[in-house]
Protein backbone atom coordinates (compact mmCIF):
# COMPACT_ATOMS: atom_id res chain seq x y z
CA UNK A 1 0.00 0.00 0.00
CA UNK A 2 2.92 2.29 0.93
CA UNK A 3 4.00 1.81 -2.63
CA UNK A 4 0.59 2.22 -4.31
CA UNK A 5 0.17 5.55 -2.08
CA UNK A 6 3.47 6.90 -2.02
CA UNK A 7 6.62 5.40 -3.78
CA UNK A 8 5.02 5.01 -7.19
CA UNK A 9 3.69 8.51 -7.49
CA UNK A 10 6.55 10.10 -6.32
CA UNK A 11 8.40 8.10 -8.72
CA UNK A 12 6.45 8.78 -11.44
CA UNK A 13 6.28 12.77 -11.05
CA UNK A 14 10.31 12.97 -10.68
CA UNK A 15 10.57 10.41 -13.89
CA UNK A 16 7.80 12.28 -15.83
CA UNK A 17 9.84 15.29 -15.25
CA UNK A 18 13.15 13.53 -16.19
CA UNK A 19 11.34 12.49 -19.47
CA UNK A 20 10.11 16.09 -20.88
CA UNK A 21 12.93 17.79 -20.09
CA UNK A 22 15.66 19.46 -22.54
CA UNK A 23 18.48 16.60 -22.44
CA UNK A 24 17.01 14.79 -20.04
CA UNK A 25 19.11 15.08 -17.21
CA UNK A 26 18.24 13.03 -14.12
CA UNK A 27 20.08 15.01 -11.31
CA UNK A 28 18.30 18.76 -12.79
CA UNK A 29 14.93 16.55 -12.90
CA UNK A 30 15.56 15.94 -9.34
CA UNK A 31 15.91 19.82 -8.38
CA UNK A 32 13.04 20.63 -10.26
CA UNK A 33 10.87 18.33 -8.60
CA UNK A 34 12.40 19.26 -5.06
CA UNK A 35 11.73 22.63 -5.89
CA UNK A 36 8.10 22.03 -6.77
CA UNK A 37 7.73 19.79 -3.69
CA UNK A 38 8.55 22.82 -1.25
CA UNK A 39 6.50 25.48 -3.36
CA UNK A 40 3.57 23.13 -3.27
CA UNK A 41 4.06 23.26 0.67
CA UNK A 42 3.89 26.84 0.17
CA UNK A 43 0.58 27.39 2.62
CA UNK A 44 1.69 24.54 4.97
CA UNK A 45 5.37 26.27 5.30
CA UNK A 46 3.85 30.07 5.45
CA UNK A 47 1.41 28.50 8.43
CA UNK A 48 4.20 26.96 10.41
CA UNK A 49 6.36 30.11 10.68
CA UNK A 50 3.13 32.29 11.54
CA UNK A 51 3.12 29.48 14.38
CA UNK A 52 7.16 29.89 15.08
CA UNK A 53 6.86 33.18 15.39
CA UNK A 54 3.50 33.13 17.49
CA UNK A 55 5.23 30.70 19.93
CA UNK A 56 8.30 33.08 20.06
CA UNK A 57 6.29 36.24 21.14
CA UNK A 58 4.42 34.30 23.95
CA UNK A 59 7.78 32.83 25.40
CA UNK A 60 7.50 36.03 27.92
CA UNK A 61 4.30 35.47 28.47
CA UNK A 62 4.85 32.38 29.57
CA UNK A 63 7.44 32.79 31.89
CA UNK A 64 4.76 34.81 34.28
CA UNK A 65 2.31 32.11 34.05
CA UNK A 66 4.56 29.66 35.40
CA UNK A 67 5.51 32.09 38.19
CA UNK A 68 1.77 32.27 38.69
CA UNK A 69 1.10 28.69 39.00
CA UNK A 70 4.02 28.22 41.78
CA UNK A 71 5.03 25.02 40.96
CA UNK A 72 1.58 23.42 40.40
CA UNK A 73 1.81 21.48 36.80
CA UNK A 74 -1.83 21.29 36.23
CA UNK A 75 -3.06 24.65 36.92
CA UNK A 76 0.69 25.66 34.41
CA UNK A 77 -0.92 23.38 31.73
CA UNK A 78 -4.44 24.64 32.03
CA UNK A 79 -2.81 28.31 31.74
CA UNK A 80 -0.57 27.74 28.96
CA UNK A 81 -3.57 25.95 26.59
CA UNK A 82 -5.93 28.62 28.04
CA UNK A 83 -3.32 31.40 26.71
CA UNK A 84 -2.38 29.01 23.07
CA UNK A 85 -6.60 29.20 22.44
CA UNK A 86 -6.99 33.12 23.41
CA UNK A 87 -3.69 33.69 20.76
CA UNK A 88 -4.60 31.15 17.95
CA UNK A 89 -1.44 29.57 18.67
CA UNK A 90 -1.24 25.42 18.00
CA UNK A 91 2.35 24.66 19.99
CA UNK A 92 2.23 21.24 17.53
CA UNK A 93 1.91 22.87 14.37
CA UNK A 94 5.58 22.52 13.04
CA UNK A 95 4.67 18.33 13.03
CA UNK A 96 2.48 19.01 10.09
CA UNK A 97 5.17 19.63 7.80
CA UNK A 98 7.16 17.21 9.04
CA UNK A 99 4.22 14.60 8.87
CA UNK A 100 4.63 15.76 4.78
CA UNK A 101 7.93 15.29 4.58
CA UNK A 102 8.86 11.98 6.18
CA UNK A 103 6.68 10.14 3.98
CA UNK A 104 7.84 12.10 0.76
CA UNK A 105 11.49 11.20 1.76
CA UNK A 106 11.24 7.65 2.25
CA UNK A 107 9.16 7.35 -0.49
CA UNK A 108 12.22 9.13 -2.51
CA UNK A 109 14.65 7.23 -1.06
CA UNK A 110 12.71 4.15 -2.28
CA UNK A 111 11.73 5.32 -5.70
CA UNK A 112 15.86 5.87 -6.53
CA UNK A 113 16.82 2.88 -4.67
CA UNK A 114 14.91 0.88 -7.87
CA UNK A 115 16.65 3.35 -10.21
CA UNK A 116 20.15 2.75 -8.78
CA UNK A 117 19.61 -1.04 -8.22
CA UNK A 118 17.74 -1.94 -10.98
CA UNK A 119 17.47 0.82 -14.02
CA UNK A 120 14.90 -1.03 -15.69
CA UNK A 121 12.14 -0.51 -12.76
CA UNK A 122 12.30 3.04 -14.56
CA UNK A 123 9.66 1.65 -17.23
CA UNK A 124 8.36 -1.43 -14.82
CA UNK A 125 7.31 1.05 -12.52
CA UNK A 126 6.06 4.14 -14.26
CA UNK A 127 2.67 4.37 -14.96
CA UNK A 128 1.16 3.51 -18.68
CA UNK A 129 0.87 7.37 -19.87
CA UNK A 130 4.51 8.63 -18.35
CA UNK A 131 5.84 5.31 -20.30
CA UNK A 132 4.12 6.33 -23.50
CA UNK A 133 6.38 9.36 -23.29
CA UNK A 134 8.81 10.02 -26.37
CA UNK A 135 12.16 9.62 -24.59
CA UNK A 136 10.90 6.87 -22.07
CA UNK A 137 9.95 4.98 -25.35
CA UNK A 138 13.75 5.69 -26.27
CA UNK A 139 15.05 3.82 -23.17
CA UNK A 140 12.29 0.96 -23.94
CA UNK A 141 14.42 0.60 -26.68
CA UNK A 142 17.77 1.00 -25.05
CA UNK A 143 17.70 1.16 -20.96
CA UNK A 144 21.85 2.04 -21.16
CA UNK A 145 20.58 5.41 -22.54
CA UNK A 146 19.50 6.13 -19.16
CA UNK A 147 21.75 8.41 -17.49
CA UNK A 148 21.68 8.65 -13.70
CA UNK A 149 24.18 12.39 -13.37
CA UNK A 150 23.62 15.39 -12.83
CA UNK A 151 24.86 17.41 -15.55
CA UNK A 152 27.16 14.78 -16.98
CA UNK A 153 29.38 15.15 -14.06
CA UNK A 154 28.19 13.59 -10.62
CA UNK A 155 27.19 10.38 -10.55
CA UNK A 156 24.19 10.18 -8.56
CA UNK A 157 23.87 6.87 -7.83
CA UNK A 158 27.28 6.70 -5.77
CA UNK A 159 27.38 7.17 -2.13
CA UNK A 160 29.86 10.07 -0.49
CA UNK A 161 31.32 6.96 1.75
CA UNK A 162 30.68 3.72 0.74
CA UNK A 163 33.02 0.22 1.88
CA UNK A 164 35.46 2.21 2.30
CA UNK A 165 35.54 4.33 -1.09
CA UNK A 166 35.05 7.95 -0.97
CA UNK A 167 33.56 10.11 -3.74
CA UNK A 168 34.47 14.06 -3.86
CA UNK A 169 31.23 15.21 -5.43
CA UNK A 170 29.12 13.29 -3.31
CA UNK A 171 30.64 14.34 0.11
CA UNK A 172 30.92 18.63 -1.44
CA UNK A 173 27.33 18.44 -1.55
CA UNK A 174 26.80 16.48 1.36
CA UNK A 175 28.52 18.75 3.39
CA UNK A 176 26.85 21.72 1.53
CA UNK A 177 23.25 20.03 2.46
CA UNK A 178 24.50 19.76 6.15
CA UNK A 179 25.60 23.70 6.21
CA UNK A 180 22.67 24.94 4.81
CA UNK A 181 19.74 22.96 7.18
CA UNK A 182 22.13 24.69 9.70
CA UNK A 183 21.07 28.02 8.58
CA UNK A 184 17.13 27.12 7.96
CA UNK A 185 16.85 26.41 11.54
CA UNK A 186 18.70 29.14 12.59
CA UNK A 187 16.20 31.48 10.75
CA UNK A 188 13.49 30.11 13.35
CA UNK A 189 15.25 29.56 16.63
CA UNK A 190 14.56 32.80 19.18
CA UNK A 191 18.26 34.80 19.74
CA UNK A 192 18.16 35.56 23.36
CA UNK A 193 20.71 37.72 24.67
CA UNK A 194 20.10 36.06 28.25
CA UNK A 195 19.74 32.87 27.12
CA UNK A 196 21.51 30.30 29.63
CA UNK A 197 23.89 27.28 28.35
CA UNK A 198 22.61 23.49 28.88
CA UNK A 199 25.85 23.30 31.28
CA UNK A 200 25.04 26.64 33.66
CA UNK A 201 21.84 24.86 33.74
CA UNK A 202 23.12 21.65 34.83
CA UNK A 203 25.34 23.19 37.51
CA UNK A 204 22.54 24.88 39.19
CA UNK A 205 20.76 21.57 39.30
CA UNK A 206 23.22 20.02 41.18
CA UNK A 207 23.68 22.67 43.64
CA UNK A 208 19.63 22.11 44.33
CA UNK A 209 18.64 25.20 42.49
CA UNK A 210 15.47 24.69 40.42
CA UNK A 211 15.40 25.31 36.74
CA UNK A 212 13.25 26.78 34.37
CA UNK A 213 11.80 24.16 31.99
CA UNK A 214 11.61 26.71 29.80
CA UNK A 215 15.09 27.61 29.77
CA UNK A 216 16.06 23.51 29.42
CA UNK A 217 13.80 23.24 26.42
CA UNK A 218 15.53 26.51 24.94
CA UNK A 219 19.11 25.40 25.73
CA UNK A 220 18.03 21.61 24.18
CA UNK A 221 16.88 23.24 21.21
CA UNK A 222 20.18 25.69 20.45
CA UNK A 223 21.83 22.20 20.93
CA UNK A 224 19.73 20.71 18.28
CA UNK A 225 20.18 23.46 16.35
CA UNK A 226 24.25 22.64 16.09
CA UNK A 227 23.61 18.80 16.39
CA UNK A 228 21.34 18.53 13.91
CA UNK A 229 23.69 18.94 10.34
CA UNK A 230 26.11 16.73 12.08
CA UNK A 231 22.83 13.68 12.25
CA UNK A 232 21.58 14.71 8.33
CA UNK A 233 25.75 14.35 7.08
CA UNK A 234 26.06 11.02 8.75
CA UNK A 235 23.17 9.66 7.15
CA UNK A 236 23.41 11.00 3.71
CA UNK A 237 27.23 9.84 3.23
CA UNK A 238 26.27 6.28 2.47
CA UNK A 239 22.78 6.34 0.69
CA UNK A 240 22.74 7.69 -2.82
CA UNK A 241 24.09 11.02 -3.91
CA UNK A 242 20.77 11.74 -5.58
CA UNK A 243 19.16 12.01 -1.72
CA UNK A 244 22.15 14.33 -0.62
CA UNK A 245 20.79 16.38 -3.76
CA UNK A 246 17.48 16.35 -2.83
CA UNK A 247 18.09 17.36 0.49
CA UNK A 248 20.36 19.82 -0.53
CA UNK A 249 17.90 21.52 -3.11
CA UNK A 250 15.41 21.35 -0.50
CA UNK A 251 17.18 23.61 1.90
CA UNK A 252 18.01 26.27 -0.84
CA UNK A 253 14.22 26.78 -0.95
CA UNK A 254 13.32 26.43 2.36
CA UNK A 255 15.64 28.72 2.88
CA UNK A 256 14.53 31.87 0.60
CA UNK A 257 10.99 30.46 1.21
CA UNK A 258 11.32 31.41 4.90
CA UNK A 259 13.62 34.55 4.33
CA UNK A 260 10.62 35.76 1.99
CA UNK A 261 7.76 34.93 4.26
CA UNK A 262 9.54 36.35 7.68
CA UNK A 263 10.48 39.40 5.48
CA UNK A 264 7.05 40.68 3.46
CA UNK A 265 4.91 39.11 5.78
CA UNK A 266 6.33 40.46 8.86
CA UNK A 267 3.47 42.76 9.78
CA UNK A 268 1.22 39.78 9.25
CA UNK A 269 3.30 37.35 11.39
CA UNK A 270 3.59 39.81 14.17
CA UNK A 271 -0.67 40.45 13.90
CA UNK A 272 -1.34 36.60 14.29
CA UNK A 273 1.65 36.68 17.29
CA UNK A 274 -0.33 39.53 19.07
CA UNK A 275 -3.42 37.62 18.83
CA UNK A 276 -5.26 40.71 16.55
CA UNK A 277 -6.60 40.74 12.98
CA UNK A 278 -4.32 41.35 10.85
CA UNK A 279 -6.33 44.05 8.79
CA UNK A 280 -6.02 46.01 12.34
CA UNK A 281 -2.51 45.84 12.34
CA UNK A 282 -1.46 46.09 8.82
CA UNK A 283 -2.36 49.68 8.67
CA UNK A 284 -0.25 50.42 11.69
CA UNK A 285 3.21 51.16 10.27
CA UNK A 286 1.74 53.90 8.47
CA UNK A 287 -0.53 55.54 10.75
CA UNK A 288 2.59 57.68 12.17
CA UNK A 289 3.60 58.81 8.62
CA UNK A 290 -0.07 59.63 7.64
CA UNK A 291 -0.31 62.10 11.03
CA UNK A 292 3.77 62.98 10.09
CA UNK A 293 2.56 64.00 6.33
CA UNK A 294 -0.61 65.82 7.57
CA UNK A 295 1.70 67.64 10.05
CA UNK A 296 3.87 68.86 7.26
CA UNK A 297 1.17 69.84 4.97
CA UNK A 298 -0.53 72.26 7.82
CA UNK A 299 3.06 73.40 8.50
CA UNK A 300 3.90 74.24 4.90
CA UNK A 301 -0.02 75.95 4.42
CA UNK A 302 0.90 78.03 7.30
CA UNK A 303 4.37 79.14 6.35
CA UNK A 304 2.57 80.14 2.60
CA UNK A 305 -0.31 81.83 5.20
Amino acid sequence: MFDTFFVQPVFNVLVAIYALIPGHDFGFALIIFTALIRLAMWPLVKKQLHQATAMKRLQPELKKLKAKAAGDKQKESALMMELYKERGVNPFSQIGLLVVQIPLFIALYSGINKIVKHPEEILTFSYPFVRDLSWMQELVRDISRFDATLFGIIDLNRAAYSKGATYIPAIIIVLLSAVLQYFVSKQLSPSAKDARGLKSILGDAKEGKKADQSDVSAAVNRNMLLLTPFIIAFVTLGIPAALALYLLTSSVVAYFQQRYILSKDEVELEAIADGEPVEAVVELPDKPKTKDKKKATSSKRKKRR
